[in-house]
């Protein structure tokens, strides 16, 4: 991480506010106007950052001035899934936590398991429930964050009003609710959605959990959007692919970014 944190230095100018970590089928963002003005990084041009393996997930980082602020858009990011091990898959957090960055905003495809929610609509995560049956603090503690790290308010409230306010200026719903993170790549059993319901979880998916606790310990404030691309397992008589999830990530896109930008410009 120490070379990766030295490139980057190296390439950036500037010291990034805010990250915004870009979920499955929302990277349009990374291929804005201000992003192309930018600093792309590709994935591979990191020592031991991998390329995606993913289809939705581009593979970079890019600095740039965004809505009055500067930020870095992270196009993809690596999931447990995929093989990596934990510390990979949150070592984007530990980067942004040493170049300075004070706010992260996660994003993720997910599948809705209120049956309130509908497909295509944006939940605003108020907490979530580890079930990727690991931690990624597990090991050596990575100062200089604490050995236990409280995660009473993991998704900052203020962050979430604002988002929220921001909504409403925009004519759009945001729900709100609570975010079940798991290992995947199985997509989950109606008897899992079932429990899960059970457990008090509106949303489920394969992320966002890891890197929210390393971004909490590194200190950061952390925001965090669902795009509800699917309903869970038997809440609807259909079987659930990954072409479903992109093909309502992008007909979300245009919210989304809409969300994002009033998200960003008016942050404090």
């Amino acid at each position: 991480m120490t070379t990766a944190l030295q490139i980057l230095q190296s390439k950036v100018p500037y010291q990034p506010e805010l990250a915004i970590v870009l979920g499955s089928g929302l990277g349009a963002l990374a291929d804005s106007a201000e992003a192309r003005n930018g600093i792309t990084i590709p994935f591979t041009d990191l020592p031991g950052f991998p390329a995606p393996t993913v289809e939705g997930h581009g593979g970079k980082l890019v600095f740039c001035e965004f809505e009055g602020r500067k930020v870095v858009l992270q196009a993809g990011r690596f999931h447990f899934y995929e093989g990596h091990p934990m510390p990979l898959v949150v070592s984007p957090m530990r980067l942004y936590g040493r170049l300075g960055v004070k706010t992260v905003m996660l994003t993720n495809a997910a599948g809705a398991l209120n049956p309130a929610f509908g497909v295509g609509e944006l939940m605003a995560l108020t907490d979530h429930i580890n079930f990727f049956g690991t931690n990624p603090l597990i090991g050596p503690n990575v100062g200089p964050g604490p050995r236990f790290p409280d995660m009473t308010a993991i998704y900052d409230a203020g962050l979430r009003s604002h988002l929220l306010a921001c909504a409403q200026q925009l004519g759009q719903t945001v729900r709100e609710g609570v975010y079940l993170g798991l290992t995947g790549p199985s997509y989950e059993t109606p008897a899992e959605i079932r429990a899960f319901r059970l457990l008090g979880a509106d949303a489920v998916g394969m992320s966002t959990v890891p890197e929210a606790i390393v971004a909490r310990q590194e200190g950061m404030r952390v925001a965090g959007i669902s795009c509800l691309c699917n309903m869970g397992a038997g809440i609807l008589p259909q079987a659930l692919t990954h072409k479903e999830v992109l093909e309502a990530g992008a007909a979300a896109a245009g919210r989304f970014e809409a969300l994002i930008r009033a998200f960003v410009r008016g942050l404090v």
